[in-house]
């Protein structure tokens, strides 16, 4: 399965930034935006189902992480939303995704369109911190298909991973299990705090399910030209 669209990650601090970005685009342009726990901490469900009503697709990326019982309580209220994908860190263990799982398809009445995503390592994540502290004995990327393969068992849909580890699993998960990477920068871009960041051509090549696009979208000069140039890179290379 690969998401044709890249996925915004709408970076702001407030629903009226986001607003003006987001009214940048042809209300005909159907788009398909990531919400991450700044907006969402600032503007809440209304800011969800505002742009959902707009008729966009919405990625609500909220790492949860907690006991099993925690996270299915709060999976089911993401689940009433109608959200296309939303996120856990594998980290917290099989039982807590399992539990995520049952609680998403709960509140969003068996609707299997809602996807589960599965955080493996933060692209700020590199193999010194892996080491000196996590304490993960290996590679980052064994640290990230331990992850992933976890994360299958325990019926997620896919994976949020860097672009570099998405061919390796893709081989060891199969074509249906979604790798999604943010970390996407065009050449020459500023990386900020991501360490391991790949071009939409790269990632492509390296077989990403889906990529995730923030400043290279948002703070572009001309945002819709700038989108609309990255989704035709990555269209013609997926």
């Amino acid at each position: 399965m690969t998401i044709k669209r890249p996925i915004i990650a709408l970076d702001f601090p407030d629903r009226q930034a986001a607003a003006v970005f987001l009214n940048k685009f042809p209300e005909e342009e159907k788009l398909f935006v990531k919400v991450g726990m700044e907006l969402f901490y600032s503007e809440g469900q209304e800011m969800v189902k505002a742009i959902l009503d707009q008729g966009h697709d919405v990625f609500l990326d909220l790492k949860c992480h907690d006991i099993p019982h925690t996270v299915e309580s709060a999976m089911r209220v993401i689940g009433k939303l109608g959200v296309t994908l939303t996120t856990l860190h594998a980290s917290g263990g099989s039982e807590m995704m399992r539990a995520a799982k049952e609680g998403l398809l709960d509140g969003s009445g068996g609707n299997s369109n809602a996807k589960l995503l599965a955080i493996t390592q933060l692209t700020s994540t590199d193999q010194k911190m892996v080491t000196e502290q996590q304490q993960v004995v290996g590679s980052l990327e064994q640290s990230v298909l331990h992850y992933a393969r976890l994360a299958q068992t325990a019926e997620m849909d896919g994976v949020v991973c860097s672009a570099y580890e998405a061919n390796a699993i893709l081989t060891a998960t199969g074509t249906d299990f979604l790798r999604v990477t943010p970390g996407i920068r065009l050449a020459g871009g500023d990386q900020g705090d991501q360490k391991r960041v790949m071009t939409p051509e790269q990632a492509a090549v390296r077989k990403s399910s889906a990529i995730v696009v923030g400043r290279a979208i948002t703070q572009a000069a001309d945002c819709v030209a700038a989108y609309r140039y990255i989704k035709k890179v990555w269209e013609e290379n997926i």
